[in-house]
């Protein structure tokens, strides 16, 4: 199965991806969780990426001040990321553009944060409080998690990056949010063959969903690195 013609058609334009590999994500509003916390997660795994042959391009909804501020915050790589004003290449790609409700879009995420049109929002929220001993810890060294042990994502743990990545974005949040009728607008990830043979495909159906296994969100990749 070839991945969307819209997608190659988009890819197309980028002469250093030819021949290679693609990893492929389709990013929410950069504002957005899935954004950062999905950000946070493809940054450490770049030089097994490179490793393995594996190109990586994001596409992001900001723009250039949005763009800036996201690669600074998370550390993401500013060539691997081109941004889009709109959602038009989400819409070409039929991605699910999250509840859509009287009032625009500010109701309708807030219900979807409510767990509304957004199926696994609400457990993956819980699971930020609950800590997961099936996933990595995330604020690794000395502190108050190092107390409640080491090696897994300790209780609150999760919900404390979350509550960070809510601090950055809303002491920002005209860079990060320039537009937002496409809050609610959902992404997904392709890897795929140079040729364009899709191995892996993941569309976002609800807030907190960018992964098939939001314990170990690039569990995806295992097979090829």
């Amino acid at each position: 199965m070839k991945a969307p013609t819209a997608l190659l058609q988009r890819l197309s334009r980028f002469p250093r991806l030819r021949g290679n590999r693609l990893l492929v994500v389709v990013m929410t509003q950069l504002g957005d969780f899935d954004s950062l916390e999905y950000a946070q997660a493809l940054v450490p795994a770049l030089p097994e990426l490179e490793a393995a042959g594996i190109q990586l391009q994001a596409f992001g909804i900001g723009d250039q001040r949005s763009g800036e501020r996201f690669c600074s915050y998370t550390g993401f790589p500013v060539e691997n990321l081109e941004l889009e004003r709109s959602a038009h290449l989400h819409r070409e790609l039929s991605l699910y553009r999250g509840l859509e409700v009287p009032g625009g879009p500010w109701p309708a995420l807030l219900l979807m944060c409510a767990g509304i049109g957004s199926p696994g929002t609400l457990k993956e929220v819980l699971r930020g409080y609950s800590g997961d001993r099936n996933a990595p810890e995330r604020l690794a060294g000395p502190g108050l998690f190092s107390l409640l042990g080491q090696g897994y994502l300790r209780p609150f743990e999760l919900a404390t990056v979350r509550l960070n990545n809510m601090v950055e974005v809303l002491s920002h949040w005209s860079t990060y949010v320039p537009d937002d009728r496409f809050l609610t607008q959902r992404g997904a990830t392709y890897l795929m063959e140079p040729d364009g043979t899709l191995l892996y495909c993941h569309q976002d159906q609800g807030i907190l969903g960018f992964s098939e296994t939001m314990a170990r969100p690039l569990a995806f990749l295992d097979p090829f690195l």
